[in-house]
């Protein structure tokens, strides 16, 4: 058996080519190497359909009672403003923040966000907080893509967040990006409908995950996990986006708060949902 110190010596681009060429099935912390020779560690997921799963980011809600404050990097940290349409614009950027064993308590970008070139996306939804050690088994949601879909988008997010940037009012609610069909590792259709609210059930099909979703005010969200948006409230159920939104909407997580604010009630997502940090993995 391999000591754990040998998955810091291997020389790889990605954990699927650790699994390839060494054979590792462990799960856990490893060091991969960019295109440039940049060194840098993440989490690769051995287990999982095959494995061979680099995570590349995390999406995490530091306070869903602010309003695109700092910590909210995956829309933005200035505030709600019209004048950089892009936010951060961390979707489709080379920047990168947070370490990978606090990718449940903060934001998390590294290189493989945009240098490994993959064929499939694996989510996990892990609560806040938990150690690297129990994210598989403490997930309330976990997938994965299986039709090699971002072979058509460059390999990458950061590719196809190029081809459908993520920016207030770059198109109406029907511009959408790609929905692709998913596979659960845990959890089912009937489950994800359940993290989010009883009136955003209405608005989506469950068994997807979708890309660069607008909303009725124009605002583009990243990601909508687990569903295929119908409706144009999406700021209800994706997550990241642009800098502008309407004034209680603006964070990486929209407005998964909103019965909080004492308007229409049934739209908050779940408890379980709004704190849990969304991991995003490419294989």
């Amino acid at each position: 058996m391999r000591r754990k110190s040998d998955r810091f010596k291997y020389v790889a681009r990605s954990c699927k080519e650790i699994l390839d060429i060494y054979g590792e099935q462990e799960d856990g912390i490893y060091y991969l190497t960019t295109t440039n020779g940049m060194k840098y560690q993440t989490f690769c997921d051995m287990t999982t359909a095959g494995g061979g799963w680099t995570l590349v980011a995390s999406v995490h809600e530091n306070s869903i009672y602010g309003r695109c404050t700092v910590g909210d990097r995956w829309s933005s940290q200035q505030g709600n403003n019209p004048n950089p349409p892009g936010g951060d614009g961390n979707w489709s950027n080379r920047n990168t923040f947070g370490v990978v064993e606090s990718a449940t308590s903060d934001d998390y970008k590294n290189p493989g966000y945009y240098d490994i070139v993959a064929k499939d996306m694996s989510v996990w939804h892990v609560p806040n907080n938990f150690p690297m050690e129990h994210w598989n088994l403490a997930a309330i949601l976990r997938y994965h893509t299986d039709n090699s879909f971002l072979r058509l988008y460059g390999g990458n997010l950061f590719s196809l967040f190029k081809q459908f940037p993520v920016r207030y009012s770059v198109g109406s609610c029907s511009d959408r990006g790609p929905a692709v069909p998913i596979v659960y590792d845990h959890g089912d259709r009937e489950s994800t409908r359940n993290l989010y609210g009883p009136r955003s059930r209405n608005e989506f099909d469950p068994g997807f995950i979708s890309f660069r979703a607008i909303n009725n005010e124009r605002a583009a969200m990243a990601i909508c996990s687990g569903v295929k948006p119908r409706g144009c409230n999406t700021e209800h159920y994706c997550i990241g986006g642009t800098g502008y939104f309407h004034k209680d909407q603006c964070g990486d997580f929209p407005s998964f708060d909103w019965d909080r604010l004492g308007r229409e009630q049934g739209w908050s997502a779940s408890k379980e949902m709004t704190e849990s940090a969304v991991l995003l993995f490419y294989r």
